[in-house]
């Protein structure tokens, strides 16, 4: 098996033990899934990163042309150099083509961006069980792996932080990856004459960012208040919060959910379950999420999880309504909650 744990893939993309072969990036942290692909096919192409020897081909491209994959695999470089295919948004359609490619990659790198896959996904399974095959799931990070993102940050760019204003960075960001680093890249922009970044800065920008209308979104479904979806859904929106966002979002949020309905299950009480969780929700939101607790069975949040990642896959496949399939999905959970 070549299944990465979620701890173990930052070490990967800094070093990974693969010199050919496919790579998926699949998890519900659609921002982290993006920046690993990225780093690794840039990575593999090395100085060539807009020359002959990178392929970007969209999910859609090989729906459309399953065996264009295999092709583009197989094709021999003009310069000699490894060819490094990056496909973003795959499908069940690379399934087939894949088969043979990932048995004898014959120095083809390919990388794969996917969704939240559950553990008998077509994709997943191949990939996890092939000798030239590495999976890496990518979830939202941890209160270790968010820290780290920040010092590196604050760091490469010289700039002072106190461990106050670091606290509260990490209970407003961590959700997506993409997001976060969108909110960091604004304050290093603003810190960047001072070289100081203060707790009154941090919240003074950022208070308002997507990821903290990601959680309203979230806890508004799985709480079932639908005026509070509605409108955290019209707010993020309108601050250009893609769809996919606020479904991969939602997904990690009922996966969350159902794990520590685990523990709920075994005795313990939400309160005590929340108490334990690492990273550690927001005290600001204790509440919502012990209420949440109480609502949702197991047996709801499977069948809402399979809900949400039927509509991801929807939407991909009907781009254009993306918005409306969102919507439509998160009111109609919102509406079983409400009925608990």
């Amino acid at each position: 098996m070549t299944a990465l744990k979620a701890h173990e893939v930052e070490r990967f993309v800094t070093r990974p033990d693969l010199t050919e072969g496919v790579i998926l990036c699949y998890g519900p942290d659609a921002g982290l899934v993006r920046e690993s692909a990225y780093k690794l096919s840039r990575r593999f192409a090395g100085d060539d990163i807009d020359g002959m020897n990178l392929i970007v081909l969209e999910g859609s491209e090989l729906e459309a042309d399953p065996a264009r994959l295999a092709v583009e695999a197989r094709t021999t470089s003009l310069f000699g150099d490894r060819r490094v295919i990056r496909v973003r948004n795959v499908g069940k359609a690379v399934v087939m083509p894949l088969t043979a490619v990932i048995e004898d990659p014959a120095g083809a790198m390919i990388v794969l961006e996917a969704g939240n896959l559950p553990p008998k996904d077509a994709l997943r399974a191949l990939v996890e069980g092939a000798k030239w095959g590495r999976a890496l799931p990518c979830y939202a990070d941890s209160e270790e792996t968010l820290g780290r993102v920040l010092s590196d940050t604050f760091s490469k760019a010289g700039i002072r932080v106190d461990t106050d204003t670091l606290a509260t960075l990490r209970d407003l960001l961590g959700n997506d990856r993409e997001v976060t680093r969108r909110e960091l890249d604004k304050l290093l922009l603003f810190a960047d004459e001072s070289k100081v970044l203060t707790e009154a800065d941090v919240l003074a920008l950022c208070a308002d960012n997507a990821a903290l209308v990601l959680d309203e979104i979230v806890d508004a479904t799985g709480g079932g208040n639908a005026a509070a979806l509605d409108a955290a859904l019209a707010r993020a929106l309108a601050n250009a919060v893609n769809p996919q966002q606020i479904l991969a979002a939602s997904i990690n949020h009922f996966s969350t959910l159902r794990r520590w309905r685990v523990e709920v299950e075994t005795g313990k009480s939400p309160g005590a379950v929340l108490d334990g969780a690492r990273p550690k929700p927001h005290f600001s939101r204790k509440s919502m999420l012990e209420k949440q607790l109480r609502l949702w069975s197991d047996e709801a949040l499977s069948t809402a999880l399979e809900r949400l990642q039927a509509t991801v896959s929807e939407s991909r496949r009907h781009y254009s309504m993306q918005e409306t399939l969102a919507r439509r999905a998160l009111l109609s959970l919102c509406v079983s909650a409400a009925h608990r």
